[in-house]
């Protein structure tokens, strides 16, 4: 695979109004659902992890051991402010190793569809390989099949649609266990791995 000359997508050159923008009401209550189906004190992987805030945080706060994987150096940066005690790489999706270990869980909130198409099937199969046995992944993306132009950045984004979703979860060993839709009309993937 030829990596993206920007591995964050656009995202570091916009990355402070970017965190300034983020609506921090957006996304916790969807998440503290989500999160209530994995074990106290669960390992969440944090994908496009950006400042940290508010996903990180509602996780944090609910006594989850999170860690962070993010592509703009200057999110990392903001994140470790926010978190110093928390892991966190600056790493692309593609390159990461995702911390050399595995989790209970792992979470990609906003993030699937400002990645590549091909990388979208990367992300996925890295989490099903990071995942321990029935380890949950969530994610979100459109339902429906679209592109549009990315509002900060002006890069091309791309939802895949439900169905291609989760045809690509089930080739990894998961299995779609249901989706939801919070107040941005966000809508979320949730996923189980089977074996």
């Amino acid at each position: 695979m030829v990596p993206t000359p920007d591995p964050s997508n656009g995202y570091e050159a916009v990355a402070e109004t970017f965190a300034r923008a983020r609506t921090p009401t957006i996304g916790p209550r969807v998440v503290r659902e989500w999160a209530k189906r994995l074990p106290p004190g669960a390992s969440i992987l944090d994908l496009g992890c950006g400042p940290g805030i508010p996903i990180s945080q509602t996780l944090i706060d609910l006594g989850f051991a999170v860690y962070g994987i993010d592509a703009s150096a200057t999110l990392v940066a903001r994140f470790r402010r926010s978190f110093p005690n928390i892991p966190v790489e600056h790493n692309s999706i593609e390159q990461s190793d995702f911390l050399g270990r595995m989790f209970d869980a792992v979470i990609a909130w906003g993030l699937m569809f400002i990645l590549p198409v091909e990388s979208q099937a990367v992300l996925i199969a890295k989490a099903a390989r990071v995942l321990v046995p029935g380890g949950n992944f969530l994610f979100t993306a459109p339902q429906r099949p679209c592109t549009w132009e990315d509002g900060l950045t002006g890069i091309l984004s791309t939802s895949l649609g439900q169905e291609s979703y989760e045809r690509e979860l089930s080739s990894q060993g998961m299995a779609a266990i249901g989706n939801d839709q919070d107040e941005g009309e966000n809508f979320y993937y949730f996923a189980r791995k089977v074996a």
